[in-house]
């Protein structure tokens, strides 16, 4: 291509009228442009032209387009584009190494200004003076961090200031504006938008700005038509909720980081005219209002949760679950029995179940304060810290509830290999490490969403549908999750085999193996729709909609959290036998706390506890006399379940 002009007398005697050096490899401003005084169209883009020397137009009156984009421009002389009266478009975008808002002095019939990708921080507040009959302003991709009143640019009809950096916008910075169409704030830093001016706004793109959570006044926006906002939530008072399409239905990412960045340099390659077919004609009042990104049920205007059947469920759940943990744990803790291995797996299973049923009990909690009015809150609530905390938790609690019980399993299948005998010789140090490690591995897990970009809902939780690395860190849960569940459903299988096989007596506890069993079954059977819907979203099966998504988020998955302490509860010996302890030891040192009043009542309370005690101490040297004989007479020390026997162990029969 070119790389430098000279004209010579023939072509400078016969002045062409357009002027086209695009696409060459002009390495400096053409001076020989010069002598042509009658060009109304200049064209010198896709060059390496790295300077626009001062009064680079002087002479050009009659110049109507200058297009200079994609070059690599580090300077502009002040002067370069004063005085060119006739001129209507410029076009600079791509000088990326332009700092200052070239100065436009005597240019007063430019429509059309675009100069992105470039490092300008701020605008002169003479730029409406100098500008008054501009239409289109294109800033985007820039580093400005304030903007002055435009008041004096009523013609304007669209303002794109895309991917800056504008923290602040005063009251009157758009007032005037009556012809404003379209404004584009996208990926800025802005808390706050003045909506004086922006009464005849048909196009609104907010995405980007997360510090903006307020909800926009839909009274004085009455002509918007597409909008793009920061939070779903904000749609809420323009369309409405019951009409909305899902928000998985397509990529609605409200950063909107990837869907404006494709955009860059479009509008160059538009001719002016067609960019204002879009506003010649004033909204109908039959076009439907579209907003992205859109309500759903993860971002409700209303309630948090959609129906009372989930709401319900979802108190139950969290009071069951706060409730019988907290008696797993002080029964378990709390209790004067030895602390077996796998009672120690049980007792940190119901801690981190807990915190599933804190989980629940915060959004029940918030679905109770913004009854009715969820919109209003939802984006302050979902960029919260106590939103995130929450989330954090729900995850953590999950996943080190499945390692755990993956612990259990394995623990309790190593026990018929042992056998009665080393029942009670086992150290708890070596569990205590694995359960630590139990621990380490879920907030692993847990800390992947945090570091990572992933998008969030208002009940806190990584979006199933919405991103790519989203659905890929749902479905890695998945696949661990079933691989530990594999892994627990064969070492019960095995163990179950050499029961048949084997003495069932030499067990000498049988519950907790049959609880452990009644957990993993439990466990499994609830984990199925969550597996299930997990990869359904990677299929994109279109029969699982989001309300079935939402509801088994809410219910399904903490419902473990629920039922794993209530099968301890109701139906396994060592709590009550643990409790019984633990009222007893608790009552004695009540009774010896307070002066001793001899009285025929207080004989008599003595009498019966004495006995209570005496029955119960009968019943355990009943359950460990045949063991503590036999290791008396193989010479060995009685196991510490001997010295610290917690119940009568139940054997297998």
């Amino acid at each position: 291509g070119l790389q430098s002009l000279l004209l010579d007398t023939t072509v400078s005697s016969l002045p062409p009228s357009s002027l086209y050096l695009n696409y060459n490899n002009l390495e400096e401003f053409p001076i020989a442009i010069r002598a042509l005084s009658t060009l109304k169209e200049l064209g010198f883009h896709s060059n390496n032209i790295k300077s626009i020397p001062e009064q680079a137009f002087t002479g050009h009156s009659t110049l109507l387009t200058i297009f200079f984009y994609d070059n690599p421009i580090q300077f502009v002389g002040q002067s370069a584009f004063q005085h060119l009266p006739e001129l209507r478009t410029l076009s600079l975008n791509g000088a990326a190494e332009i700092t200052e808002f070239p100065d436009l002095t005597g240019t007063k019939s430019l429509e059309s200004l675009t100069i992105t990708g470039a490092r300008i921080t701020s605008l002169p507040t003479t730029v409406c003076d100098q500008l008054p009959n501009l239409l289109v302003l294109d800033l985007s991709y820039n580093m400005i961090q304030a903007l002055p009143s435009f008041r004096g640019c009523e013609k304007i009809q669209k303002i794109d200031l895309h991917h800056n950096e504008i923290e602040e916008l005063q009251a009157d910075t758009f007032q005037g504006l009556t012809s404003l169409r379209s404004l584009d704030l996208t990926s800025n830093r802005l808390s706050y938008l003045p909506v004086s001016g922006l009464h005849g706004l048909t196009h609104l793109k907010l995405a980007g700005n997360e510090d903006l959570q307020e909800l926009l006044p839909a009274e004085s926006l009455p002509k918007l038509r597409v909008m793009e906002l920061p939070y779903a939530f904000q749609c809420c008072a323009f369309v409405s909720c019951e009409k909305h399409s899902s928000p998985w239905d397509r990529d609605n990412n409200h950063n909107g980081k990837d869907d404006f960045g494709r955009r860059e340099g479009i509008l160059s390659n538009q001719d002016h005219e067609d960019f204002l077919l879009d506003f010649d004609d004033e909204p109908k009042s039959h076009h439907t209002v579209q907003c992205s990104p859109s309500p759903g049920p993860f971002r409700p205007c209303h309630h948090l949760f959609g129906s009372w059947l989930i709401r319900v469920g979802v108190w139950v759940i969290a009071t069951l679950s706060l409730v019988c943990n907290t008696l797993v744990m002080v029964s378990i803790f709390l209790s004067p029995s030895f602390l077996s291995a796998v009672k120690l797996l049980i007792g940190l299973l119901a801690l981190v179940n807990s915190l599933m049923g804190l989980w629940s009990a915060t959004l029940a909690t918030v679905d109770a304060l913004t009854f009715g009015s969820f919109g209003r809150y939802g984006a302050r609530w979902e960029s919260s810290t106590g939103c995130k905390l929450t989330g954090f938790v729900s995850i953590f609690a999950s996943e080190t509830s499945i390692f755990l019980l993956t612990v259990a399993a394995l623990e309790r299948g190593l026990s018929i290999r042992r056998g009665k005998a080393a029942e009670g010789k086992t150290s708890t140090g070596t569990l205590r490490l694995v359960a630590a490690l139990c621990f380490l591995l879920g907030l692993a897990v847990t800390l992947l969403p945090l570091l990572g970009d992933y998008g969030v809902s208002s009940i806190c939780l990584p979006m199933p549908y919405e991103e790519p690395s989203s659905l890929g860190f749902m479905v890695a849960l998945v696949l661990v999750n079933s691989l530990c569940y594999l892994i627990m459903t064969v070492t019960y299988a095995r163990l179950y085999c050499s029961l048949e096989k084997g003495e069932p007596d030499n067990l000498w506890d049988c519950s907790m193996i049959r609880h452990v069993a009644w957990l993993l079954f439990t466990n499994c059977l609830l984990y199925f729709p969550v597996a299930f819907l997990s990869f359904s979203s990677l299929l994109k099966l279109p029969s699982v909609g989001p309300e079935v998504v939402k509801s088994v988020l809410l219910v399904v998955v903490p419902l473990p959290a629920c039922l794993n302490p209530l099968l301890y509860v109701l139906f396994n010996p060592h709590f009550r036998e643990d409790l019984g302890l633990l009222h007893r030891r608790t009552r004695g040192a009540l009774h010896l706390s307070r002066p001793r009043r001899l009285s025929l009542v207080s004989l008599n309370s003595e009498d019966a506890e004495k006995q209570s005690c005496d029955s119960t101490q009968a019943l355990v040297t009943f359950g460990v006399s045949e063991e503590e004989e036999e290791s008396r007479g193989a010479g060995q020390q009685p196991s510490a379940e001997a010295h610290h026997p917690p119940v009568a162990f139940i054997p297998c029969r």
